[in-house]
């Protein structure tokens, strides 16, 4: 099912296999955007976290999600939350195979 995208705060949005790999978790999530059970989605390959409320803490987890190795937009990427509330937006991860990007 498709994630629902906030039109007015940022959600990161990360492919499963990266979060797995850099060994991150739930919990750590949770100590630095302190989320509610609703602020952090898995669906499929794709998690969403947010909408994200805290502008440094959001910050602080692009900046621990690199030092992780992870590389942003090739593993996670920033969606603005920047549009009209007339727009919904929805996420689904790519049906492309496993490793494969830019499909």
């Amino acid at each position: 099912m498709p994630i629902r995208l906030a039109t007015d705060v940022p959600t990161l949005l990360m492919r499963k296999e990266a979060f797995e790999k850099a060994g991150l978790t739930r919990e750590a999530i949770d100590g630095w955007l302190n989320l509610t059970a609703d602020e952090f989605a898995v669906e499929g390959e794709l998690i969403a976290i947010g909408p994200v409320h805290d502008d440094e803490g959001l910050q602080s987890l692009i900046n621990a999600f690199e030092e992780k190795g992870l590389v942003y937009f090739d593993d996670f990427f920033e969606m603005s939350g920047n549009w009209p509330g007339w727009l919904n937006l929805v996420a689904v991860a790519s049906r492309a195979a496993k490793g494969s990007q830019g499909s």
